[in-house]
């Protein structure tokens, strides 16, 4: 298996991540800014932990719980606006960005389901 630090999909989580640590730094909404910042980091996080069990089901596993990571980041960037803590460009931008790397580690999962298919 490759490091995670090679993966593209763990370099993009990490650039999302320092976007929404950026963004929300000096937000007081210390609920929502701790939720939407926990669940930034969680998407490389799991990546990262997933790699390392040299393991394709383990690392689906782990990409899975990223996935819905990304889903709940470009959920609460949905409610940014709405609430005035960013404008609708940024907000747009990110969601854009999560989407893509939501489609980004879903492919990746497909791959290594379809990988295990044909090593069995």
């Amino acid at each position: 298996m490759v490091a995670f630090e090679d993966l593209r999909i763990w370099q993009d989580a990490q650039n999302i991540a320092l976007q929404i640590y950026s963004l929300f730094k000096d937000n007081k909404d210390y609920g929502f800014r701790d939720q939407i910042q926990r669940a930034a980091i969680s998407i490389s996080n799991n990546i990262a932990e997933g790699s390392e069990y040299n393991s394709d089901k383990v690392m689906i596993r782990y990409l899975r719980i990223s996935k819905g990571s990304c889903g709940e980041v470009k959920n609460m960037l949905y409610l940014c606006p709405k609430i005035g803590y960013c404008d609708d460009d940024t907000a747009k931008s990110l969601i854009n960005k999560c989407k893509s790397l939501s489609s980004s580690i879903g492919a990746f999962i497909a791959y290594l389901e379809n990988n295990n298919r044909n090593n069995q």
